[in-house]
C-alpha cells in the first residue's frame, strides 16, 4: 500500500511551530505561557491544513493531541470540543444534502430548471444559478452542490451543444456556464448559514469570543439583498465580458425532456425528500420563534430521512465528507476557542485595534474585509481561511467600535466571497476549474473584475440594507 503521507509538507508547519514555541521567553508581559503556547499549535495546525501533509482531519487530530500533551488544554475539556452544536449542524445538514442526491432530485430540480428557463443562454445561466440558490439552504457542502449536482448536467449540457475544450470549443457555452455556476455557487453559500461548512464555525466563533448572536433568520436577511442583486448582476457581467458563442438554445428544452424521460416519474424517496426539505426549511425561518434551535431542526430532518426510508444507516455511516468535518472542525474550533479563553485574542484585538486608532470604525472594517478577502491568495480552503483569521479580525472591528453583528455577519459573508480569487480557492473551484474550460489566466482575471463588483455590492448596497432593517 502505498504511503499518501507527505512527509515535506510538514517542514513548514513544524518550523513556525517550533519557532513561535522557542520566542516564548520574549512573549508579551500580558500573555500567559498557556496562552502563548496555544498561538504556536494554532498556526501550526493551520498551516498543516494549508500544506496538507496528511488529510485535514489527520492533521487536525495531530494537533489536538499535542495541545493535551503539552497541557494547554485537558483531556476533558479537549473532547467537549466535539459536543458543539454548531458542528451537528453542519455534519446533519451533510446527511441531509446526500438525500438531494441519492434520489435525483437535485438533478430533476436542475432539468426542469434548464426545460423551463433555456431557450437563450444567458436564461440558461441563470436557471442554473436558480438550482443552487434552492439546494443551497440544505447543502452545507458548496462542493457537493457544485461538483455533485451542477457540474455534472453542465458538462453533459454544453456537451451536447458541442462545447467541448478537447476540441477547442469551450467558448461556444461551457466555459461560460462554468464559471458563472462558480461564482453563483459561491454568492449562495454566502446567502445562508447553511449553506457552506464555514459559517456556523463564524456563527460559533462570534458566540464564543464575542458574545455576539448569529441566527440562521438574521444572516438570511442580512444577506438576501445583496445576495440576490448579486445573483442578477454578476452572471449579466460575466455574459458581457466572456459572452459565449452560443448565444440562443432552443434544443435545451429537448436535451433536458430527454433526460428527465429517462429519470421516469418522480418516484415516493424524491417525494418524501421535498416534504422533509420544505419542513426542514420552514423551522429553520422560524426557529427562533418557536423556539427551536436549528441544529435540533437538523436533527429533525434526519430522523425523517431514516424513518421514510430515503436515507439508511449505511448512508449515514458512508458520508465520510460529514464525519470528517465533524472531527476538524471540531479541533479548530476547540483551538480558537482556548485562544479566547486564554486571552490571546482579545490581546491581539487590541493590539491591532489600537494601532488603527487614528481611523473611525468603517474605515477600520473595510480595511479588514479588504485584508481578508486578498489574503485568500494564500489559502486553499475558506474554511481554515475563517478558521485562522475570523475571530481576531471580528476583534478588532469591534474594539474598534463597528456594531458588532454588523461586523460578524459582514466578515461571515466574506468568508464566502473570498473565494472568487484563485483557481484553487475552495472545493468547487479545482472541480469546475479541472473540466479544462478557462484558462488560469482568464479565471484569476475575471475573479479579480468580480471582487471589486462584491465590495461594491456587499459593503455598499448590504450596508444600506442592513441599516434599513435595523442591523446596522
Amino acid at each position: 500500500m502505498q504511503n499518501s503521507i507527505r512527509y515535506r509538507k510538514f517542514i513548514l508547519p513544524l518550523v513556525i511551530g517550533i519557532l513561535i514555541w522557542a520566542l516564548t521567553p520574549l512573549k508579551p508581559e500580558s500573555l500567559s505561557i498557556q496562552a502563548w503556547y496555544m498561538f504556536a499549535i494554532f498556526v501550526s495546525t493551520i498551516i498543516a491544513c494549508i500544506t496538507q501533509p496528511m488529510p485535514i482531519g489527520a492533521v487536525s487530530i495531530l494537533g489536538f493531541t499535542f495541545m493535551v500533551l503539552t497541557g494547554v488544554a485537558d483531556i476533558k475539556t479537549a473532547v467537549q470540543g466535539f459536543g458543539n452544536n454548531s458542528i451537528w449542524l453542519i455534519v446533519i445538514a451533510f446527511f441531509i444534502s446526500r438525500g438531494f442526491v441519492k434520489t435525483g432530485l437535485g438533478r430533476r430540480i436542475a432539468l426542469r430548471f434548464v426545460k423551463r428557463f433555456g431557450k437563450k443562454t444567458l436564461g440558461l445561466a441563470y436557471a442554473l444559478v436558480g438550482v443552487d440558490l434552492i439546494l443551497a439552504p440544505a447543502t452545507p457542502s458548496n462542493t457537493a452542490r457544485a461538483g455533485g449536482i451542477m457540474f455534472p448536467i453542465i458538462k453533459s449540457l454544453s456537451e451536447s451543444f458541442g462545447s467541448d475544450p478537447k476540441q477547442g470549443s469551450e467558448r461556444k457555452m461551457g466555459a461560460f456556464l462554468i464559471f458563472t455556476e462558480f461564482q453563483g455557487n459561491l454568492i449562495t453559500a454566502a446567502m445562508f448559514l447553511t449553506a457552506m461548512a464555514g459559517n456556523p464555525l463564524a456563527q460559533n466563533l462570534a458566540e464564543s469570543t464575542a458574545q455576539v448572536h448569529i441566527t440562521w433568520m438574521n444572516w438570511f436577511l442580512a444577506a438576501l439583498v445583496p445576495g440576490l442583486l448579486s445573483l442578477i448582476i454578476v452572471p449579466f457581467i460575466i455574459y458581457k465580458i466572456y459572452p459565449p458563442s452560443i448565444k440562443q438554445t432552443p434544443n435545451a428544452k429537448n436535451w433536458a425532456d430527454n433526460e428527465l424521460t429517462k429519470m421516469g416519474k418522480i418516484s415516493m424517496p424524491e417525494k418524501f425528500m421535498i416534504v422533509i426539505f420544505i419542513i426542514a426549511l420552514t423551522l429553520w425561518v422560524t426557529g427562533s420563534l418557536i423556539q427551536i434551535d436549528a441544529t435540533l431542526t437538523a436533527f429533525i430532518a434526519l430522523s425523517l430521512l431514516l424513518v421514510t426510508g430515503v436515507l439508511n444507516w449505511k448512508d449515514i455511516l458512508n458520508e465520510t465528507g460529514a464525519w470528517n468535518t465533524l472531527i476538524w472542525f471540531s479541533v479548530l474550533v476547540l483551538m480558537a476557542d482556548q485562544l479566547n479563553k486564554l486571552g490571546f485574542i482579545p490581546w491581539l484585538s487590541k493590539l491591532i485595534a489600537t494601532s488603527l486608532g487614528g481611523f473611525s470604525w468603517p474605515i477600520v472594517l473595510v480595511m479588514l474585509l479588504i485584508f481578508y478577502f486578498y489574503s485568500h491568495y494564500l489559502f486553499a480552503s475558506a474554511t481554515a481561511h475563517v478558521s485562522a483569521m475570523y475571530a481576531a479580525l471580528l476583534g478588532v472591528a469591534i474594539a474598534a467600535g463597528a456594531p458588532p453583528l454588523y461586523s460578524a455577519l459582514m466578515l461571515g459573508f466574506f468568508g464566502n466571497l473570498l473565494a472568487s480569487t484563485t483557481h484553487y480557492s475552495s472545493g468547487p473551484a479545482p472541480i469546475l476549474y479541472a473540466a479544462g474550460y478557462i484558462s488560469q489566466k482568464r479565471w484569476w482575471t475575471m475573479n479579480f473584475i468580480l471582487g471589486i463588483v462584491y465590495f461594491i455590492i456587499w459593503i455598499g448596497l448590504g450596508s444600506l440594507w442592513m441599516k434599513l432593517i435595523g442591523i446596522l
